[in-house]
């Protein structure tokens, strides 16, 4: 991992500080595994799949497997703590909750972020959606090809 900046690290302190919260509240232990699988996903701007989760953590920790992985990803995401970007065949998680959208690169399956710049507003809730029910989240993917692809024809 690169030299996080004082930011990054008071960023990445909350975010581990609710995912504790979290896995109390839902009875959940916050083991070294689950721990070190959330930390590997919110440190990250790559949008890791759960494959570069596993080797990432593995080598902290070499016993976790690839299912203990993908079973706590899903876990992380259903407690609202990640979120799953990209294509279908290719499942990325981002742990960064703060509102954007994403930019995704049909060709490559490369995961951008899109954040709003200062002054900017976020993309406006549909009033159809508020209509539904309780809007906890919204993710914005946009699809296409993505700069460095469109270099190489």
């Amino acid at each position: 991992m690169n030299t996080l900046t004082h930011e990054q690290k008071e960023e990445l302190e909350k975010r581990l500080a609710r995912f504790e919260k979290s896995c109390r509240e839902h009875g959940l232990r916050v083991t070294q595994q689950r721990r070190e699988i959330f930390r590997t996903v919110a440190q990250s701007c790559a949008h890791p799949s759960a494959e570069r989760v596993f080797m990432a953590v593995r080598k902290q920790l070499p016993n976790v497997s690839l299912d203990t992985v993908y079973r706590t990803l899903s876990s992380l995401e259903d407690m609202d703590l990640l979120t799953r970007v990209g294509l279908s065949s290719k499942a990325r998680f981002d742990g960064d909750l703060r509102p954007h959208s994403h930019f995704v690169c049909t060709r490559c399956g490369e995961v951008y972020d899109i954040f709003p710049q200062p002054g900017e507003a976020a993309l406006p809730l549909p009033q159809g959606a508020r209509e539904m029910g309780e809007v906890r989240q919204m993710n914005v993917q946009l699809r296409g090809i993505c700069k460095k692809c469109q270099a190489v024809k």
